[in-house]
Formats: C-alpha cells, structure tokens, sequence
C-alpha cells in the first residue's frame, strides 16, 4: 500500500498543546487511555527543557472520505474544548502530549501513577537554581509534588517541601510548569516577593533564558498524514507505531468508524454474541472478528466485487452494509451450529477450526432454502469433513474464506466444479501417530466422528453423543490400553498416547478400568453391567476397535488393527482414498475392500 499524501513539518510545543486545550487537536475513539508514571513524566519534562527530541509525533488530517473516526479529546483536556470537531486526529504520540498538555497547559494536577503503580495526581515543578546550575542533573531539578503541592516524609506526617501558595513557590524558588506559557505574572509576584532582590532578579533572568524560551521556542517533528490516507493505512501506521502498547484490533477501528455514523458496533455486537451464545453453547468462543468476516464476505459478493474477508476488505465495509447484512450472518451462525449439532459437535472447544465457521456460516446463508435437501446437505457434509482431516484451515484462512464461499454454494446448486478445499485436502496415514492432544484439529475431527457413527460407553451402552450433549458422566477422551498397563508393558509412550489407542469414555468407567489389562477391566464391566460379551463386542466395534484384541491383551493387533478402521472412517468422511504404507502399524486383518470410487454424495 502507497502512502504518500503525507508532510513532515515541525510545530511548537506551544502550538501543539494550544490545539489540544481547543479541541482542534484530539485522538481516534480507537485509542485507549494508556498513563505514564511519574518517572517518565519527569523525564519527558527534563528532555524538553534541554532541547532535547521527544521524538515525532504522527497526526492525521481529519474529514476525509474514507476516513471517518468519533474523536475525543486528550485526557485532562475535556473542560477546555472550544470546539466540537478536530481538525487533526493524533496517531502516534498520544502519552507524550497528554503528559506535556496536562503539565504545562491544563491548569490541573498530572494523573499519573507512582513507583508501586498507584494512581496519583500530581504537580509539577522546576527548581530554578539547580535548572541554572551548570553542576546540577536536569532530571534532579524536576520536581513532582502531590496534588495538595506538599513533599512529605515518615508516610505523610513531616512535610518536607510546601508549594501551597504562590508565596511558598517564590520562597522555594520553585516555577510551576503550568504557568510555563503564561510567566509574566509569576515573575512579577517573585520579584514582588523578593522586593526586587539583585541575585534573585539575576535568578530568574537566567531561569528565563535557559528554561522558559527552551519551552517556548521548542519545535517537534510532525508526521501529518493527508485526509485521503486509506482506512487500512491507518491501522498499519498505527500498529508499526505502536508496538510498546496494545495491539489494534479490525473490530476497534470500525468500531471507531461506525460511530462517526452514531453506530455503536460494540453494543450491537455485545447483543448478538449474548443471543448466540445463549442460544447455541458452542458458539460461546466464537469473536467479533470472526463475525465481521462472514459480513463481509456476504457484503463484497452483493457488491459484485471480487469476495473477500481480508483486514484490508473488512475495513472498506460501510456502516449501512454492516446493517443490512448483520442479521443475516447472524443467522447464517445458527444455521452453522445446527449444522455440527448434526455432526455431534456440541461445544465451543470441541469444534476442530473456529474459523470454519465463517465459511460454513455464509455458505449456509448465501444457499438458503438450497440447502434444504439431502444432496445438499451431504455435499457441505463432505466438504466440512476434508476441511478438518485434511487440516486445511491451519493456515491461510482468508482466502480459503472467500474460495469456499463461493465454491462451495456453486457447487451445491450444481454450478461449479468440486471445490477447492475437498480437491486438495488429503490425510497421510502417519498422521494418525502422531495425533495425541486435542489441540489438533483432526484430533478432535476423528472424535467427533466416532460420535457421530454411534460409539456408546462401555459400562452404561449410552451413545456417548447422549452423553455429551446432556453433560452428564463427565466424558472425556481415555486410554483404551491403560497407561498404567503399557508402561508395565513397555510400550513407547509416543506409541500408547497416540489416537489410535484413545477414545471417548465416561469418567465412571474410566475409573473402573484403572490401570488393568483390557482382559480383566473387559470381564469386570460385563459382569457388574451384566452386560452379555456379544453385546460388549457391539459396543466396543462402535468405537472402530476389535474385540478379540482386547479380550487377548494383543497391544500390537489391537493398535493395527484399530489404526485400519479409524482411516476407513476417515475415507468415508471425506469422501476419498487414504495411501497406506504397509507395515506402518504393524500386522492387519484384512478389513480393506479394495479401491473405491467416491460418488459426489458420499453416504454419510
């Protein structure tokens, strides 16, 4: 991106903060307050007073067309706007001139904060001998007094400096900053106080010349950016400008945006994540950035413009496409979470990629009543499916965003050709290895599966869906060789902890498992279920697992043989072959029907 409508003159301190008081001068609504302690105040002020640069400070021209942000005013300078619109709207900058203009030109104690983090107010002042001293540190001559203009000691009970009164001040020979500007009646009340003293008169001429006129005649570095910068410039600029503060989000600056339009994107987005989350648990994680993609993919189709949800599109979405296509996206989410309902995915952290959603979520609501037939709900089944095993979201998600929004709604309404995700999503067998946490996708993917076809406990015979969705038994993802038993056994744990030898069990039967053969844990459930062995062996095959296996405590045909018929599910799932390599997992039944031809409505 090219920005080069910008100037770089140099302005006064003076100016400068006479703009802040005015109003002429104010922040972007996406700034937040951010206080700087005391140290650094003293400091800025000491840097100052030496001619010393505070570095530049980057502003932006207010009014354009493209950009449009609610502004506010620098804190500490609400009670003396002038004038409600800014002409100029601070980037980069904003600690440094709330310090100085808060300082020197508010006519208020500082807010600040103290050594231990504590917020304070404060008062700030100059020692005038040591600021003329050629053997006095500047910063030792920077003084900072609480808001009642006292220094004490032994927690508050002897005041050791006193700057009350104007009288105080002259008797101390300290010069108050804010009166910095504005020094012809200070000096007339400390010449006055010290009855036209020579040495103090010579004081203060030397104070004036050295620290007055540095204030005054004090230039910064101004980075102005013309009001035709892009809103997307914007946020880079102030992102690389930023870096010691807290990232900039797409969300704040729309929501900076919108509000110049009396929008209140966050209270509108506050409502509809409350109704969401409270109609659909999982999509309790769901985040206003996920949300304001599928937006936007919605708003650059009705465009006719080339769809897309990257920060720089999002950024070009009008206040009035965001109202005319919120409600529909919204709705589009519930669609997506009736949708894994479907596929036995109830809650928030059991959904492989979030950012599936969005795809999923516009697709749903660009189809509409095309998507209420079996063909087509078998068709964004399997893309779904190759977009989890396959791990395609892992990565580059924006621009899958757009490619399967379209490609995908082609394709359902018989327009296009297979989508992109489901041609080049593929699972190696190997994956499987090295499938241990659900930290993964297709971890959570398989499980979900096994639900989906129907496993049930192994003591109680409920399908574990049942269980899940109700939130009882407490669920969870077990060991099938406990890992008590594989240790004893001296089975590598990379090979005992991979999802080949995991599943899902209640918490109830895992403890009734413990750390025992499969043979005896089998015998112990079937006999205190009364549970028949035929009907053990039903369950057990629910969860793509042999019973033989287990009932001979056989580790190494078990992990094979389990291996084979977790990718057969995997195939079925995602509608196309797995490579295996021979050996990878040991010895096999033969449970294979050879090669398959993947009609596009795979039975699911």
């Amino acid at each position: 991106m090219n920005v080069a409508n910008f100037d770089t003159p140099k302005r006064g301190i003076e100016e400068i903060l006479a703009g802040v008081r005015s109003g002429e001068t104010q922040l972007p609504d996406f700034q937040r307050g951010w206080v700087w302690d005391d140290h650094h105040i003293k400091d800025l002020i000491a840097s100052v007073s030496l001619s010393f640069p505070i570095g530049a400070i980057m502003t932006l021209k207010a009014g354009g067309d493209d950009v449009s942000f609610k502004p506010r005013p620098i804190e500490g300078a609400e009670s003396t706007i002038r004038q409600s619109e800014p002409d100029t709207l601070v980037l980069d900058g904003q600690q440094r001139l709330t310090s100085l203009f808060q300082a020197l030109m508010s006519g208020n104690p500082v807010s600040t904060k103290d050594d231990k983090g504590k917020r304070v107010k404060r008062w700030y002042y100059l020692d005038m001998k040591k600021c003329v001293s050629a053997d006095a540190a500047r910063e030792d001559a920077v003084i900072s007094v609480s808001e009642d203009r006292r220094l004490t000691t032994n927690i508050g009970r002897e005041v050791t400096l006193d700057l009350s009164s104007p009288e105080q001040e002259y008797a101390n020979d300290m010069f108050p900053l804010h009166q910095i500007f504005n020094s012809d009646d200070w000096q007339e009340g400390y010449i006055d106080f010290w009855d036209l003293n020579k040495d103090k008169w010579n004081l203060f001429k030397d104070f004036n010349k050295q620290i007055i006129k540095t204030f005054e005649q004090y230039q910064v570095p101004v980075i102005e950016l013309s009001k035709d910068t892009p809103k997307e410039a914007v946020c880079i600029v102030f992102e690389k400008v930023n870096q010691g503060g807290v990232s900039l989000t797409v969300f704040e600056l729309l929501t900076a945006s919108f509000a110049a339009d009396d929008f209140e994107l966050r209270k509108d987005w506050d409502a509809r994540q409350d109704r969401l989350k409270d109609e659909h648990p999982v999509l309790r994680e769901m985040s206003n950035t996920l949300f304001l993609q599928a937006v936007t993919l919605l708003a650059t189709k009705a465009r006719k413009s080339a769809v897309g949800c990257s920060r720089r599109v999002i950024l070009s979405l009008k206040t009035e496409e965001y109202k005319e296509w919120a409600d529909k996206a919204e709705e589009g989410f519930k669609k997506a979470a009736q949708f894994l309902h479907g596929q036995k995915i109830f809650k928030a952290k059991d959904i492989p990629y979030q950012p599936q959603l969005v795809p999923l979520a516009t697709i749903l609501t660009d189809l509409e009543v095309a998507y209420d037939t079996e063909s087509a709900r078998q068709k964004i089944i399997r893309w779904f499916w190759c977009g989890v095993l396959g791990e395609m979201y892992s990565s580059a998600t924006e621009t899958r965003f757009a490619n399967d929004f379209e490609d995908v709604a082609r394709w359902v309404r018989s327009e296009g050709e297979e989508p992109r995700t489901i041609r080049d999503a593929n699972f190696q067998a190997n994956r499987l290895l090295s499938l241990r946490t659900r930290n993964s996708a297709a971890y959570k993917g398989i499980h979900a599966l096994l639900m989906r076809d129907g496993s049930r406990d192994f003591r109680t015979g409920v399908p574990i869906e049942d269980q899940t969705f109700f939130a009882v038994n407490n669920i969870d993802i077990h060991h099938i060789f406990p890992q008590a038993w594989c240790k004893r056994e001296g089975i590598d744990p990379k090979t005992f902890n991979s999802i080949i030898n995991k599943t899902a069990i209640s918490a109830g039967t895992n403890r009734r498992i413990g750390g025992r053969a499969p043979s005896a844990y089998l015998d112990t459930l079937q006999r205190n279920a009364r549970i028949e062995p035929t009907d053990m062996d039903e369950i057990l095959a629910s969860h793509r697992i042999s019973s033989e296996t287990l009932r001979d405590d056989d580790f190494d045909r078990f992990f094979a043989d389990r291996a084979e018929l977790l990718l057969q599910s995997i195939e079925t799932a995602m509608g196309k072959n797995v490579a295996r390599e021979d050996g990878l997992f040991g010895e096999i039944e033969d449970y294979d029907d050879g090669p398959r031809d993947w009609d596009e409505n795979v039975e699911q």
